[in-house]
């Protein structure tokens, strides 16, 4: 886990615009469960994924998704029609995702947040009652076992 704090920390300190969704939000709002990458929702502006590329360089990014697992570069073309990115750090995995079905775009995402303070900095995660949505939206088993968890979190809290 504490490589994803790293991850984390790293978008921070490269001043990356993005929001902690999935599993890794889950977890901030509370949940007890596990999460192998970190997904976060942000613009893929030529600002943003150079940022991005600040951050990750060192850590070797790779396309995860791609059977050549190419090396992650930021050229002037790549904003162009991208949606998500997958890529394989050093860290672990990263997702970048334009999109949260059942929330929106990234401008609806980024509304439906709420501040949290890391090591190096504050950075938003999706709120709880978002996330809740999202994790129904996807319907896998382990996203109805995390909106069991956000529904009693958010009833503990009143939230």
């Amino acid at each position: 886990m504490s490589n994803l704090e790293d991850l984390v920390d790293r978008l921070i300190r490269a001043r990356m615009d993005f929001v902690i969704v999935g599993g890794f939000a889950v977890l901030s709002h509370g949940a007890s469960m596990m999460t192998e990458d970190l997904d976060v929702c942000c613009p893929f502006s030529e600002d943003n994924l150079k940022a991005l590329w600040s951050a990750l360089s060192d850590l070797h990014p790779v396309h995860r998704m791609t059977p050549q697992r190419l090396p992650f570069e930021v050229t002037p073309e790549l904003p162009v029609g991208l949606k998500n990115l997958y890529l394989a750090t050093d860290l672990g995995k990263l997702d970048c995702l334009g999109e949260i079905l059942g929330v929106g775009p990234f401008e609806e995402v980024n509304r439906s947040s709420v501040e949290i303070r890391f090591e190096s900095g504050c950075c938003k995660v999706l709120g709880i009652d978002a996330l809740i949505k999202a994790k129904l939206a996807t319907n896998r088993t382990r996203d109805r076992m995390a909106v069991l968890q956000l529904k009693a979190i958010k009833e503990r809290t009143g939230s």
